[in-house]
């Protein structure tokens, strides 16, 4: 007779472990939150092998290239600041060239956003650090080819915006309410069956800041010029800065 204990056996201790296999589930997850802080130790070794590089890194943006009269921010000007001005002129001044050997035209305009400046210009050496406070972004300038049309809607984007988004090339004359009174390029008015030529950055051309009046253009010059380079190249050039607060984009009474 065959003996079916052992078997028995085996069956009994494969249904036990199958139950208790099924009854393992996960009922709660537990974490705790470790801060990173100065308190964590710094791996000797890999600080011994980076110092070199850092230390290189920090003598090239702590070199002196400029110097500023005073301290600027864009936050001195209602319409336009003294920071402001600085940016889009030194952008005409550098870009101009560069895009005038690649098309035989001149920029009429340049437009910046307000909010692509992220920094103040301290009074004193102006060092290369400077300039990546300014623009830490990979901005590059574009040229967008606008008729008239599109531009005057520009202007009306700027009334409306009521910030001092830097301009260059653009007069904006604005009543006590916001009104548009008048507004010229290079002193002459728009002219709503010309193509003007507007520098700018590619963020806004794409859209940024619901600039959508760049939707009208039909050709896109891309200078291959990162707009933190522009301000180096000026900056190295300038020996001293002191950009003003101007008549470009004012209200009436503020009219001289």
């Amino acid at each position: 007779m065959m003996n079916f204990k052992p078997i028995l056996i085996l069956v009994i201790t494969l249904c036990f472990l199958s139950c208790k296999q099924e009854k393992m589930q996960v009922t709660r997850i537990e974490g705790k939150q470790i801060s990173i802080s100065d308190s964590l130790k710094a791996n000797t070794e890999i600080e011994t092998f980076i110092k070199p590089y850092r230390d290189h890194v920090n003598q090239d943006l702590d070199s002196v290239i400029s110097f500023s009269k005073e301290t600027y921010s864009k936050k001195d000007g209602e319409l336009n600041t003294a920071i402001g001005n600085l940016f889009a002129d030194a952008i005409f001044e550098q870009c101009n060239p560069i895009f005038n050997n690649m098309t035989n035209n001149d920029i009429d305009i340049v437009l910046i956003n307000h909010g692509g400046i992220r920094s103040i210009i301290s009074k004193g050496n102006i060092t290369r650090r400077t300039a990546f406070k300014l623009m830490p972004f990979e901005n590059s300038v574009v040229v967008a080819s606008l008729n008239g049309h599109a531009v005057n809607e520009l202007v009306s984007y700027l009334s409306k915006a009521k910030r001092a988004h830097p301009i260059h090339g653009l007069k904006i004359a604005l009543d006590n309410d916001y009104n548009l009174i008048e507004a010229t390029i290079n002193n002459q008015p728009i002219d709503t069956t010309k193509t003007y030529y507007v520098a700018t950055n590619d963020y806004l051309y794409n859209g940024g800041d619901h600039m959508d009046f760049f939707k009208a253009s039909d050709t896109m010059y891309n200078l291959n010029y990162k707009i933190r380079n522009v301000l180096l190249d000026y900056f190295k050039k300038t020996d001293t800065i002191q950009p003003e607060i101007d008549d470009r984009f004012i209200k009436a009474n503020n009219i001289k």
